[in-house]
C-alpha cells in the first residue's frame, strides 16, 4: 500500500460509516430475501452478482430493480418478513470491520452507523457481529425524510454524535454515499469491497479509495492515529 498523505487525521474526533458493503458482508442473506419475494410472484431467482448491483438505495429501491412491476407495498412486505429470519446466518463482517472500528473508539473517536438498509435489522447485525460496543449512533431510512443520497442521515448523525463536517469522516463504499457525504459538507472515504468497482469509485471523487478495510488503516496511518 503505497503512503497517502492525509494531513486531516489528526484532527479526527468522528467516523461516520455506512453498512453493507462497508462494515459487513450481508449479500448472501440479501439475495436470499430477493428471491424469496421473486418465487412468490413466480420469477426465476437471481444470482448474487446480479442482487449485488441493485443494494445501496434502500429497500423500496431494491425491489424496484429486482421484482419490477410488481405491487411494491407486497413485495416489500415479503422482503422484510423473511429478512427478519435470514439476515444473521447470511451475514458477516468484512475483514478489518472490528479492528478499525475498536482502533478508532480506543483513541477517542466516535461512531455512527448510517445506512440506508431498516434500523431495526441494522441493529440486530450489530449486536450479533459484535460491534455494538463500538457504534454510538445507529441511524436507518427511517429516521429521516429522505434516504442517501440526501445528506439528512448524515447530517442528524454529526448532531447526533456532537461534531461537525470539518473533524469527521464518512466512510461507505458506493457512490451513492459519496453524494450524501458531498451534501453533508463531510469529507469521505470508500472501500472496494461493496456494489461498486475501484474504477467506478474513482470517477466519483472520494477523498480517500481504499481496496478494503485493512488498507484504509493503513492510508489512514492507523498505528499513529490510534495513539491520539
Amino acid at each position: 500500500m503505497r503512503a497517502v498523505d492525509v494531513p486531516w487525521r489528526k484532527s479526527l474526533k468522528a467516523c461516520l460509516w455506512d453498512l453493507d458493503g462497508t462494515l459487513i458482508d450481508s449479500y448472501p442473506a440479501i439475495a436470499a430475501s430477493v428471491n424469496h419475494v421473486r418465487a412468490h410472484f413466480g420469477l426465476e431467482p437471481m444470482s448474487l452478482d446480479a442482487v449485488r448491483i441493485c443494494v445501496g438505495h434502500g429497500v423500496v429501491h431494491l425491489m424496484a430493480k429486482t421484482v419490477p412491476g410488481c405491487d411494491p407495498q407486497e413485495a416489500r412486505a415479503l422482503y422484510s418478513a423473511h429478512h427478519g429470519e435470514t439476515l444473521k446466518a447470511g451475514t458477516v463482517l468484512l475483514p478489518g470491520a472490528k479492528e478499525i472500528l475498536e482502533g478508532l473508539q480506543a483513541a477517542g473517536i466516535r461512531h455512527a452507523v448510517c445506512s440506508n438498509k431498516p434500523r431495526s435489522f441494522s441493529e440486530q447485525l450489530l449486536g450479533f457481529l459484535g460491534i455494538a460496543k463500538f457504534v454510538d449512533v445507529l441511524l436507518g431510512p427511517e429516521d429521516v425524510a429522505a434516504p442517501k443520497p440526501a445528506p439528512d442521515m448524515l447530517l442528524l448523525g454529526l448532531e447526533k454524535l456532537g461534531s461537525c463536517a470539518e473533524d469527521s469522516l464518512f466512510v461507505g463504499d458506493m457512490t451513492v454515499d459519496i453524494q450524501a457525504a458531498r451534501r453533508a459538507g463531510l469529507r469521505v472515504a470508500v472501500v472496494a469491497t461493496g456494489s461498486e468497482t475501484e474504477d467506478q469509485l474513482k470517477a466519483a471523487g472520494p477523498d480517500l479509495l481504499a481496496s478494503n478495510l485493512e488498507d484504509l488503516a493503513e492510508i489512514l496511518g492507523a498505528s499513529g492515529l490510534f495513539r491520539l
